[in-house]
């Protein structure tokens, strides 16, 4: 198995707990300036639930390796981390708050993200009938 999802969930994964730990303990005083530690913790939320939902969609890729709905929800999924989550550890870090307005672009593809793997379920049930 070589399976890109799996992998790319497994570093995502690592890279929620270091910068969980990190906004934790390192930059707490920082998030506290900016009033932003609320913030930060749901972008460390959000980045995490979205690591296992990629971590699903591998896991169900080598079983369905084709799935072009597979590889949608995959690729929202991550899109989504960066630009919800990484837009969230930006603006906790920075004051930025216009990065505020990029976020629910974010949001938008972990609900489409979800919706493809939905349709996903839809066509497997499809060809084992």
């Amino acid at each position: 198995m070589n399976n890109i999802e799996i992998k790319i969930a497994a570093i995502l994964g690592g890279l929620g707990v270091v910068i969980g730990a990190f906004g934790a303990h390192g930059l707490a005083e920082t998030l506290a300036t900016h009033g932003r530690a609320e913030t930060f913790e749901t972008a460390v939320k959000y980045h995490f639930y979205h690591t296992f939902a990629i971590l699903a969609v591998g896991i169900l890729k080598d079983r369905y390796p084709y799935s072009k709905h597979l590889s949608r929800a995959f690729f929202l999924f991550l899109t989504g981390i960066f630009v919800f989550s990484g837009s969230l550890y930006t603006l906790s870090l920075t004051g930025i708050t216009w990065l505020g307005a990029i976020t629910p672009f974010g949001g938008i593809a972990f609900i489409l993200g979800w919706i493809f793997l939905l349709l996903f379920t839809n066509q497997t049930q499809k060809t084992i009938s």
